[in-house]
């Protein structure tokens, strides 16, 4: 793809420290270290790497979501395979933070886009960094992935249905000591004027040939409420004068973009419509369609390209107990997935699919085979005892998806309504909280394609950086 580059050299970029290097007082077995992986005497390099990323897509959300896109397909479920479950190569990933057991999707991103395990709720900068403190994130920056393909001359690409400025998709070319500063106004007043811009003015000043999500309210002064220091704000305007790009806010202006220029697109003003609240007449493009034109276009670059893809929507359909929310988003992720697979050359094109963290979501009760996944336990025909298992204490069925926390806690056991079904359900959860939270399990990593061979084991999430850096052949 054609377009216009930064002044970063790539003297510059070698003067990274490619495996970015532990910080002092981190043990082996929180920093892993990718020369402990053997590679093969000839290795094949890969041209252009592709990290997906379902934010919040735990084991237990790719089972579901199995079944569940089997379901939809007139099987039973339980023997569907998701595109990314043909990858031969698989390993499972730890994803604590620097600072907690149970991570966020920031602490995470980060890790996954600058080798270094760092803190819960910062990006780009190491785990010395004091939160929410602007000098503090000047003093410890990081080198995140994005920057450095660039400087080598790669195309890049960011895909996401939430904010263009949320944690994942910011993980790719922003630094910041709290993921919040999205926008100036989000920003604390004791914060500004220190040299800290907020993310969405990072993106604007970044390089970069393709970014789509959601998140007008950053970028735009007046109404929108993010832009506090110009009423008039127009940070897009402001990019595309800059860069000669192109700016679009729907799937019909995406599709009329000139293919030879860099597109920003924004489709929403927070984050993007759940899949399962869309409608025919959507003007926002799906994630596959978003997938679809960040590959045509990146595709062309010579030099090849690293795009990071984003269902972001996984996530909050979790947050809100919402499983059914959470399983379309995952059956679109897979079609973004699928439409990669098909349209990328395996030789030299590495795709991984992974997650930044699970959720506290369960199966449970022995179902039969082929139950509704979002609907009540119904036991395997012939056991008395699975039968009797299908029936909580309180003498009421309950859902074979559930959560350990959040919104559809039950306030008095003795009164448990009856469940919700389908998928707009909310499932009940143990423990009531306003928002379900995060999970602390490992998560799977699933390779294909040059460098893939390195996906397997148990692995730290900061490892993820350096199995695309060696990949690229950037450590050579």
């Amino acid at each position: 793809m054609t377009t216009s580059r930064s002044a970063l050299s790539l003297a510059a970029a070698m003067a990274f420290p490619l495996a970015a290097c532990s910080p002092a007082g981190y043990g082996q077995s929180e920093i892993a270290s990718a020369s402990a992986m053997p590679a093969a005497a000839t290795e094949p390099k890969a041209k252009n790497v592709i990290l997906f990323i379902g934010d919040g897509m735990g084991v237990s959300t790719v089972t579901a979501a199995r079944i569940y896109a089997g379901q939809k397909n007139g099987q039973s479920g339980e023997e569907y395979v998701l595109p990314f479950e043909i990858f031969e190569n698989v390993a499972l990933v730890k994803t604590y933070n620097s600072n907690a057991q149970v991570p966020d999707s920031a602490g995470t991103a980060s890790a996954m886009h600058t080798g270094v395990k760092t803190k819960i709720g910062v990006l780009g900068v190491g785990p010395d960094v004091t939160a929410g403190d602007c000098e503090s994130g000047l003093a410890n920056s990081l080198p995140i992935l994005g920057e450095q393909a660039t400087a080598r001359g790669l195309a890049l690409g960011i895909v996401s249905t939430a904010r263009i400025t949320h944690a994942t998709p910011a993980s790719v070319y922003s630094r910041t000591p709290d993921r919040g500063w999205e926008a100036d106004a989000w920003i604390p007043e004791d914060q500004r004027g220190k040299g800290c811009d907020d993310i969405a003015a990072q993106l604007v000043n970044s390089t970069f040939d393709v970014a789509l999500g959601g998140g007008t309210a950053a970028f735009f002064g007046a109404d929108s409420g993010g832009r506090r220091l110009n009423a008039d704000a127009n940070l897009p305007a402001d990019w595309t004068a800059r860069t000669g790009g192109t700016f679009v806010s729907t799937a019909a202006e995406l599709a009329a973009a000139p293919a030879d220029k860099p597109v920003l697109g924004l489709f929403s003003p927070s984050h993007m419509t759940y899949t399962v609240d869309r409608t025919d007449d959507s003007t926002e493009p799906t994630l596959t369609e978003m997938t679809q034109q960040a590959i045509t276009r990146l595709q062309d670059d010579p030099e090849g390209f690293y795009l990071m893809v984003e269902s972001g929507r996984i996530d909050h359909g979790h947050h809100a107990g919402q499983a059914g929310y959470a399983l379309e988003e995952a059956v679109e992720f897979a079609n973004a997935i699928q439409y990669a697979i098909e349209n990328t050359d395996p030789a030299e094109t590495l795709i991984l699919v992974t997650a930044d963290h699970s959720h506290v979501f369960t199966m449970s009760g022995y179902p039969r085979r082929g139950n509704d996944i979002l609907g009540l336990v119904v036991a395997p025909e012939g056991s008395a005892e699975l039968a009797e298992a299908t029936t909580a204490t309180d003498g009421k069925p309950y859902t074979t998806l559930g959560y350990q926390n959040g919104p559809g806690a039950i306030a008095n056991m003795a009164e448990r309504p009856m469940p919700e079904t389908g998928v707009h359900a909310h499932q009940q959860a143990a423990i009531p909280t306003s928002s379900e939270t995060h999970g602390g399990e490992d998560v799977a990593l699933y390779g294909n394609g040059p460098g893939a061979d390195r996906v397997r084991g148990v692995i730290e999430q900061n490892a993820i950086y350096n199995i695309i850096v060696k990949a690229l052949g950037w450590d050579d």
